[in-house]
């Protein structure tokens, strides 16, 4: 529950501190100044002053002031000015930068995938509801009218039974690969802190730039970008809760460069009454996203090229649908199309809702909760590559794996003194 005190008033100005200044972060600290009213920019934090230039300019332009250039976090959260956070680190941070807002008091808007472990979802739920915080979870399609719609229809029963689910994530890509020497730190970049929890670690440029090629700092690129597929199937299926099965085969494929990340996995995740499969990967070039035309147009894509499309089998029809903008239709007997909606990018209505949520305290759209248990998807996947098990069995309640200890292990992290994940949040 979201505490009295948190709640500002309709017309009361929103403080807002940037979290990691690269290029998903510029894009997110400026949707909020244009698309909320009455919002002001006052931090933009990264520990590489190297980043944040183009954030400091626009918003200087546009609010009259520059916001302030820190290097760490907390100087962020000791200012009782700063109403919120916006967290668009590499992932490996995303749990403490969280729960770190919370106990200081602030709001948080914390970036997709948005956990590195189970564990670590866990203690963010926990420090949510402990402080009272509102914390949206990056998942923007949760706040997309086209996607309430596709979850209304397919809860009246108009698709019939639900029995089977296809996800896709299938990107452009790979290209060859090599470990960059080590080397000096660069000038103006805290490389201890940009390790934070992780292991210690001698520089090079193939960590630093490339955080998706380590499981120490993220679930894998394709993956990262699996969470918004799996995200939004969970929300149209009305947010079943955990599977109790999964299994996940894959490899590095294409080029056998020694990345830790597989560039393809292909997964099947067991519910209580439908089954799911995903195939995350990197390849080739004739699989896209949708563009423009389709997410903020009225075009339909190919759905036989479409990328991070989803088809929903029922009883009597399947629905196909895409992320951020691109629509569904259903299709039925002898393949006619039976209903359909014009998607549009939801990144605007997103995040208005998290700055509405702060003034009135309702439950924004894409909750810890949820974030957490779409997270876990992902995390479970991984984790039966990771372990070589061909099926880990999860007990939904408890949260943990009942047929591997060592899946179990690696789902509590490691952590590096003193960036450890709280025992107390």
């Amino acid at each position: 529950m979201i505490t009295t005190a948190a709640i500002k008033g309709a017309n009361d100005k929103v403080v807002l501190g940037l979290i990691g200044a690269g290029g998903r972060g510029t894009s997110l600290i400026l949707d909020f100044y244009k698309h909320c009213d009455n919002v002001q920019v006052k931090y933009i934090c990264d520990v590489d002053a190297s980043r944040g230039g183009r954030a400091k300019k626009e918003l200087a332009a546009k609010q009259g002031f520059e916001p302030l250039s820190v290097e760490d976090m907390r100087e962020v959260y000791d200012d009782r000015d700063v109403d919120a956070v916006v967290i668009a680190t590499p992932e490996h941070w995303h749990a403490l930068a969280m729960i770190r807002a919370c106990q200081a008091g602030k709001h948080a808007f914390v970036e997709k995938v948005v956990s590195m472990n189970v564990q670590e979802g866990q203690k963010m739920i926990e420090a949510t509801q402990k402080y009272g915080r509102v914390v949206q979870c990056g998942t923007q399609n949760r706040s997309a009218n086209y996607l309430f719609n596709a979850r209304d229809y397919i809860s009246s029963g108009k698709l019939g039974t639900v029995w089977h689910v296809k996800a896709y994530c299938l990107l452009p890509g790979p290209k060859p690969w090599s470990l960059k020497p080590e080397s000096e730190v660069p000038k103006g970049l805290n490389w201890d802190m940009w390790l934070g929890p992780a292991s210690n670690q001698p520089y090079t440029v193939s960590r630093h730039k490339a955080p998706y090629d380590w499981w120490e700092y993220s679930p894998g690129l394709q993956m990262a970008m699996t969470a918004h597929v799996v995200d939004m199937t969970r929300m149209v299926l009305s947010d079943p809760g955990h599977p109790h099965a999964v299994y996940c085969a894959g490899g590095r494929i294409l080029y056998d460069d020694k990345r830790d990340i597989p560039d393809m996995q292909a997964i099947t995740f067991e519910f209580d009454h439908f089954s799911m499969t995903c195939e995350s990967a990197v390849f080739g070039d004739y699989m896209t996203k949708s563009g423009p035309e389709i997410r903020m147009g009225e075009k339909y894509p190919d759905w036989r090229l479409c990328s991070t499309r989803v088809e929903i089998y029922g009883t009597e029809g399947v629905m196909f649908l895409e992320i951020m903008g691109g629509g569904w239709q259903v299709f039925g007997h002898e393949g006619g199309l039976v209903a359909q909606e014009h998607g549009y990018f939801p990144d605007a209505a997103h995040v208005q809702d998290f700055i509405a949520c702060i003034r009135t305290g309702k439950e924004p759209n894409a909750p810890i909760l949820q974030g957490h248990i779409s997270s876990c998807l992902i995390h479970m996947a991984n984790l039966a590559y990771r372990t070589g098990e061909k099926k880990l069995l999860f007990d939904p309640v408890k949260e943990e794996f009942t047929n591997s200890p060592l899946a179990n292990e690696l789902s509590k992290g490691q952590y590096r003194a003193p960036y450890t994940l709280p025992e107390v949040v």
